[in-house]
Parts: C-alpha cells; sequence; structure tokens
C-alpha cells in the first residue's frame, strides 16, 4: 500500500469490504431476539435498529465522527464535530422515516481536556437543535493506555408510526429519483481525503476557495431534518443518507438500478481530491460527491418534494439494474 498516495479508500487504510466481512462475522453470533414488545423487526439494509412497539417503531442508530477528528486537532478548532456526530445519527432515522427524539454521547479522550470538550458540546447543542432533539446523557471516559487524542460518538433513539417507516420495498421503475446536496465532504472519506491533501497543509487555500483546505474538510454534515416534513406531505417510496461507501448506499434500499444522468454538482473540495489521481468510480464508490440525502418517489411528487428542500432537483430515474451516473462527458458505472 502507498500510505503516502493512496488512490482509493481502501489503499488509505479503510476497507469498505473487509468492514462489510467484520459486520457479518459479529451479526452472526446475535441470535438472541426478544419476544413481544419491543421484538426486533429485521429488514436488509435498514439504516437504523428497529423495535416493534405495537402501533409504532422506535428506531436506534449510533454512528462517530471519524477521522474527521485529527482535521478538527490539527486546526485547532473542535465547535462543529458536535454537529457532525448528532448528524451522522439522525440523519440514518431519517433515511427511515423516524423521528428523531434523544441522543447520547460518548467522548474517549488521551486526557480530558475541558477546553476542547466544551467546544465539543457546543457543536452538539447546536446539532441538538437543528435536529429538534433532547441530549439526555452521556458517557466521558479517560483511556490514555487505547486512545491517542480523542474519539467522539454517540446515539440517538426515533419514533415513526408503522405506516410512515420508509423501507424502500415500494421503490419502483419509472420512480424519480430526488437528490439533496450535501455541505461538502460530511464525516466519510476523511481517511483518504487527509493523506492526498497533505502536502497541500490544511491552511492552504487551493483554487479558487474561500477557505482553506482544513476549513473545509470541517463543514460540518447537513442535518436532513425537512425530510420529515417531505415524508408526511408526499408520497415517499425511499430514502438514502449518501455516508461511507457513497452511492453505494442506494443499493441498501432496493435490487432495481439507478440512473442519475443529472447529478449534483460536487464541491470543489472533491475536485480537489480527485485531482490527486482518484479516478472517478472510486470517487463516488467513496464520497458524496455533492448529494447527501437521496429521495426516491412516483414521478408526479418530484415537483412538490424540491420545493420542499433548499438546493434539491431531480437527479435521475429508477431504471434496469446497478447504479449509473453521469459525471461531465462520461457515464460511470457504479455497481452492476
Amino acid at each position: 500500500m502507498n500510505s503516502q498516495h493512496p488512490s482509493t479508500y481502501a489503499e488509505s487504510g479503510v476497507d469498505i469490504s473487509a468492514e462489510e466481512e467484520a459486520i457479518k462475522a459479529l451479526r452472526k453470533h446475535f441470535t438472541t431476539k426478544k419476544k413481544g414488545r419491543g421484538s426486533p423487526i429485521n429488514i436488509e439494509g435498514a439504516y437504523a435498529g428497529l423495535l416493534d412497539m405495537g402501533d409504532f417503531i422506535i428506531g436506534i442508530t449510533t454512528d462517530g465522527v471519524g477521522s474527521k477528528v485529527l482535521v478538527a486537532t490539527e486546526m485547532g478548532n473542535w465547535k462543529t464535530i458536535g454537529i457532525d456526530c448528532m448528524a451522522m445519527n439522525v440523519n440514518d432515522l431519517y433515511a427511515m422515516g423516524l423521528e428523531p427524539i434523544a441522543f447520547v454521547d460518548y467522548l474517549a479522550m488521551e486526557s480530558i481536556e475541558p477546553s476542547i470538550a466544551d467546544q465539543i458540546g457546543q457543536g452538539l447543542a447546536k446539532g441538538a437543535k437543528i435536529a429538534n432533539v433532547s441530549i439526555v446523557g452521556g458517557e466521558t471516559a479517560s483511556l490514555p493506555d487505547i486512545v491517542r487524542g480523542f474519539d467522539l460518538a454517540g446515539s440517538c433513539i426515533g419514533i415513526a408510526a408503522k405506516e410512515d417507516l420508509v423501507t424502500g420495498h415500494k421503490i419502483e421503475n419509472g420512480d424519480a429519483v430526488v437528490g439533496i446536496p450535501s455541505s461538502g465532504i460530511h464525516s466519510n472519506g476523511l481517511t483518504l481525503a487527509r493523506k492526498l491533501l497533505a502536502k497541500y497543509g490544511l491552511y492552504t487555500r487551493y483554487g479558487s476557495m474561500e477557505r482553506t483546505l482544513g476549513e473545509e474538510l470541517l463543514v460540518p454534515t447537513r442535518i436532513y431534518s425537512e425530510v420529515l416534513d417531505i415524508n408526511k406531505n408526499c408520497e415517499v417510496h425511499g430514502l438514502a443518507h449518501i455516508t461511507g461507501g457513497g452511492l453505494l448506499n442506494l443499493k441498501r434500499l432496493t435490487r432495481l438500478g439507478f440512473n442519475l444522468s443529472d447529478p449534483l454538482e460536487p464541491q470543489e473540495i472533491f475536485s480537489v481530491i480527485q485531482a490527486e489521481g482518484v479516478e472517478v468510480r472510486e470517487m463516488y464508490k467513496t464520497f458524496n460527491m455533492g448529494m447527501g440525502f437521496a429521495i426516491i418517489a412516483p414521478q408526479r411528487e418530484a415537483r412538490r418534494i424540491v420545493r420542499l428542500s433548499d438546493g434539491s432537483k431531480q437527479v435521475g430515474t429508477i431504471s434496469g439494474r446497478g447504479i449509473r451516473v453521469q459525471h461531465d462527458d462520461e457515464l460511470v458505472e457504479i455497481s452492476k
């Protein structure tokens, strides 16, 4: 592996396929299932763990900020990564039509730094306000023998009436795919991005960028709270949070194909990364490439959905098999 100049996510040290195998290795032991109220609902590709509560469903997510914490530390700015932690959790709940209600955080530090914790808390509080979520608790641990620096993660609980749950099973050929813009790189692919951009330095302004590379990488993940209203007021067949794995997240919803003939414009940060030798296909398999969330709905609903979400547009349709995206003059096959 060329650790100095990787050209794929796997070469940078993050192998999505290996992670999938690790998940399978863990899950094969999870055979005990609660019976009665609170029994699990198993849906392939679900963004959240689901519990059957009778008339309603509880969803549980857990996620962290990943190596974005290293960028925050190098920049000496920890005020936004709490928003990322909140966003990565609540967005997964939105992707199933669930309303987030309560959040807990986990902050593990090599040594306790109250000033850093204060800034992280500011971000968590801001994210909670955007998502209309209560932070009801958490845990802070000092782990000098395990952690270098710190790690930030959290868990969130959401609820929904059974009829409001979105699983993707209603998706059919001809449906519209509406893309909602990301705010930038979000909290995925940072291991690859950091290594490719290291030669410039995080304090460098690249090209026409108004922010430095470090500031650009720290732009917090967008919280897609408008999806709740969209799901309530429109007929929605599928929802996707575009996180690690990029457009491959769409495969979680259906075996039908995605033809993205008019994708959203990727932010300049992605062009900078791609210019370092990353193939277009790898870019779409690693990063959100300007689209942080996707909504699949009947064609008649597309315009109404676009009006309900700032910056969104119809980016394609459901057809055939596989995932294809029109990038400049090239039709790129992301998945067969």
